[in-house]
């Protein structure tokens, strides 16, 4: 049974290293095989996994609006299939799945029902999905995905933070989307010396939310980002990896002996 973990989060506040540093851990562990999504149109994931996608969701999306293809039925839907399965990008350990930009001012029924249906059988071949979604999650809100076991939204402990993640937890209720449990990750980008607002009062502002965790600045994850060095460049002891790594074995009661940066090798 797959278990899909969806992350959120305005630009910035470090979601996406979040969601590789899941994808980095849980890969590790050899619990199954991993899909990772990356369900943000600026499309960065990949580059933090050290993974260059060759095409996109959206453009083959695109090309199958576009075209008058001259088979039908079930050639049709292999057809599409097939280009889908073109996606998929294979990695050590993990699969990557670009998404691509959302979907223009035309009719994408017929493909989005196509789509939802591939989707869903393709995921449940993993045995986690973990999705980086943008603030507004336009491609849940698709219903490119129909169940959602845990929606990660990652925020900084500043009123701005507070706000966006509220608004985010507001919207996620409103989709149409199965999502079974809601948590938001306190993420420090910056130094802790330069923040006023405190985990704990950005949590007394936030109502029916819980907190997963929070995950200190790591000064070798700010350098690895400035570098352009992906998430298996993370030190293993680092404070972020073994923050998320505490956070992913409380939220899905993981438990075992981790296996350290040479299994990526």
């Amino acid at each position: 049974m797959s278990t899909t973990i969806a992350i959120s989060g305005k630009g910035g506040s470090g979601k996406t290293t979040i969601a590789s540093i899941f994808i980095r851990l849980l890969a590790a562990r050899g619990n199954g095989p991993v899909l990772a999504v990356d369900a943000d149109p600026n499309s960065c994931l990949g580059l933090t996994l050290g993974v260059q996608p060759t095409t996109t969701v959206a453009q083959l999306r695109e090309q199958a609006r576009q075209k008058q293809p001259k088979a039908e039925g079930m050639d049709k839907i292999r057809s599409f299939e097939f280009g889908l399965q073109q996606t998929i990008t294979e990695a050590h350990h993990f699969d990557l799945l670009t998404m691509g930009r959302p979907e223009g001012p035309n009719c994408y029924c017929a493909v989005n029902n196509l789509l939802r249906q591939f989707l869903d059988r393709l995921t449940a071949a993993y045995s986690f999905v973990v999705i980086d979604n943008e603030a507004g999650m336009e491609h849940l809100s698709r219903r490119t995905t129909n169940n959602v076991d845990l929606l990660c939204i990652v925020a900084e402990p500043t009123p701005l933070g507070s706000l966006t993640a509220k608004r985010i937890c507001d919207l996620a209720r409103e989709l149409p989307v199965s999502i079974k449990k809601i948590g938001i990750i306190w993420n420090h980008t910056l130094p802790t010396a330069n923040r006023r607002l405190t985990i704990e009062n950005s949590k007394s502002k936030i109502e029916n939310i819980d907190t997963l965790g929070s995950v200190p600045f790591d000064q070798t994850v700010f350098d690895a980002s400035m570098n352009l060095k992906t998430v298996f460049d993370y030190q293993e002891n680092g404070l972020a990896l073994s923050s998320v790594k505490k956070i992913l074995e409380n939220i899905l009661n993981l438990k075992g002996p981790s296996v350290t940066q040479s299994y990526f090798l």
